[in-house]
């Protein structure tokens, strides 16, 4: 695990990231922004632009791990292994981690449970799909009935009472019936999901103004999470927007991913054309870039641990 918040003050009180995001969540008005994280690079970057919680999409993980499509070929240990390296970079930020259908039948969602909260994930959601799953905002979904669905909520719960000491790990249901059965029909399954113990309802790809408000409206004092995915089946509408109508948290799984796609295809294909490096006219040195990556910090526990690998480094490029 990484230990890079070595620079927080002596006397700042440790909040456990669950209990920060409940934290978070509860605040009157206020919609809270988690953009898209699926690596290290993200998670930094995030970080330092000052966001105070984090998503880990589901999509991204698969295509940044895998070079896959999401279409469930990834793990649990895929997504907790990812989920632990970005949850522990800075535990002041927490993460919401996807958690697909919950990696099998209720014991297996239980296990799931105790391992994101080993991994200091501060939430997850896990949704109503078949384990054959596929993109929320992609055609051709297929739903579990009713009663699975429950189950998987109550597992998701016993899980976290399972937990030796106690867990805030926050528990988001997550619909995606609006497509399949309709819109009263994705709220009934929120509605099921907060009898049996979800702290916050997901209802995937909803598509207009009424529809949020109605939802807030209906789940309360369960809140609503938005998704919101560029050029996907629900609008873009503003964070402060959100949160006037009550909705507590806006996720931006693709707020990185889809824009490093396309730095990506510009840099390789300037790159083929001239042989040239078009990073360069950037201007961000490599010491430039490892600070953004936590060098200063690591510079710091050599330096109190009286070590003297880096006793120049300051002087250097």
């Amino acid at each position: 695990m990484s230990i890079t918040n070595t620079t927080l003050p002596a006397d700042e009180t440790y909040i456990a990231p669950a209990t920060r995001l409940r934290q978070l969540i509860s605040q009157e008005g206020v919609c809270v922004q988690a953009p898209g994280v699926y690596d290290g690079i993200c998670a930094r970057v995030a970080i330092e632009s000052g966001f105070k919680v984090m998503y880990q999409s589901g999509a991204m993980t698969t295509a940044a791990r895998l070079g896959k499509a999401d279409l469930a070929f990834a793990s649990l240990n895929d997504f907790a292994q990812n989920g632990q390296m970005i949850a522990n970079i800075d535990p002041r930020i927490p993460l919401i981690a996807d958690a697909d259908t919950g990696f099998g039948s209720p014991p297996n969602i239980a296990r799931m449970v105790q391992v994101y909260h080993q991994s200091g994930i501060a939430g997850f959601h896990i949704e109503d799909q078949v384990t054959n799953k596929r993109c929320g905002h992609l055609a051709g979904k297929q739903l579990v009935d009713m009663e699975t669905w429950r189950a998987r909520i109550r597992a998701c719960v016993i899980g976290r009472k399972a937990i030796y000491g106690g867990s805030d790990i926050v528990i988001i249901a997550r619909t995606d019936a609006l497509a399949v059965e309709g819109y009263n029909a994705a709220l009934e399954r929120l509605v099921a999901a907060r009898e049996c113990g979800a702290d916050m309802g997901f209802l995937e790809a909803i598509e207009t103004e009424e529809q949020i408000k109605n939802a807030v409206k209906v789940l309360a004092p369960m809140p609503l999470m938005v998704n919101c995915v560029s050029l996907g089946k629900t609008p873009w509408f503003p964070p402060e927007v959100l949160g006037s109508w009550g909705v507590k948290l806006a996720i931006y799984p693709g707020a990185a991913s889809k824009s490093v796609l396309h730095t990506i295809r510009r840099a390789y294909k300037y790159l083929m054309e001239t042989g040239k490096d078009d990073a360069e006219a950037m201007g961000l040195d490599p010491k430039g870039f490892f600070s953004v990556m936590g060098l200063q910090e690591e510079v710091a526990i050599d330096q109190a641990a009286g070590g003297a690998a880096f006793a120049n480094f300051n002087n250097s490029k």
